[in-house]
This record gives C-alpha cells, structure tokens and sequence, in this order.
C-alpha cells in the first residue's frame, strides 16, 4: 500500500522495543521507553480516528511554515514539543495495552489510503494535516521518539 511502508517498518521497530518498556536513562529522557512507544501509538492511533471522523469540507490549508520545514527536514527538535492531553501516557504502561495499540496502529494506517485526500486532523502547532501528509507527520514524529528510545538503550 502506498506510503505505509516506512511506517510498517517503524511499528516494527516498536514492537522490538516492547519487551525493554520498563527501561530509561535520566540522562537521555525523564520517561521510560514505554512511555516513549506508548506515545508514538496513542498519537499513530488519534490521528487516525481524527481523519476518519474529519469532515473534509471542513479542511483549511493553513498548514504552518514550520510544519513544511520540519516535514521537509525529517526532524523534530528535542525538549520543545508538549504533548497534547489525548497523546499523554498513563502513569502506569501495561506490556498488554502496548501491544494492543499495536495492533490498534498496524490496522488504523492501512485504513488511511481510503480517505478523502482532504480528511484532516488539527495539530496544535502546524495546523490542519491531510492524508496527504499525515504519513511524512507520523513517520517523522514516530521516528523522533525512536531514536530518543534508542540514545536510551546505548
């Protein structure tokens, strides 16, 4: 399927990182790898029930300069970023919930392709994300939190 790939490949770097959900490194993050993985899934899984429920007639193209930039480069700054509510990790990651949302995000990527070009989610920094790039946003997201994962596991 069109621009799944990276991102499969990515979910399966998530589920190798699984079994080490209980590991950190303070001097890398403040959060434990699971709260890492379960971030990435909760914000995959989010964003794709928010394009599924979008009403595409209502898509702004408002998409931010910096949204563009940070896209275009593949990368997101460090320690900037605040995560919304809905994205935050509970106190307590279960392997099991981990897991699941997997599963959960393997099934909500693939779906993507067959939306309206125009289904949409709002991000609080970067403004209205279309399918069109809701794929480059969520690999370049995942993988910010996948090599913060693996600069915890050196």
């Amino acid at each position: 399927m069109k621009n799944t790939h990276k991102l499969s490949i990515y979910l399966d770097t998530i589920e190798s990182y699984i079994p080490r959900f209980e590991e950190n490194n303070l001097k890398v993050s403040k959060s434990t790898v699971g709260w890492q993985l379960d971030h990435c899934l909760k914000v995959i899984n989010n964003v794709s029930k928010a394009l599924e429920t979008s009403d595409y007639k209502l898509y702004k193209n408002n998409f931010s300069v910096l949204g563009k930039l940070f896209l275009a480069l593949g990368y997101f700054p460090r320690g900037k970023g605040k995560a919304p509510k809905h994205v935050i990790p509970p106190e307590v990651i279960l392997k099991a919930d981990l897991i699941s949302q997997l599963e959960s995000a393997r099934s909500n990527i693939k779906n993507i392709v067959n939306l309206d070009t125009n289904a949409f989610f709002k991000h609080p920094l970067f403004g209205d994300i279309n399918t069109k790039r809701v794929y480059r946003f969520l690999e370049v997201h995942t993988n910010h939190h996948l090599k913060i994962i693996k600069d915890m596991l050196k």
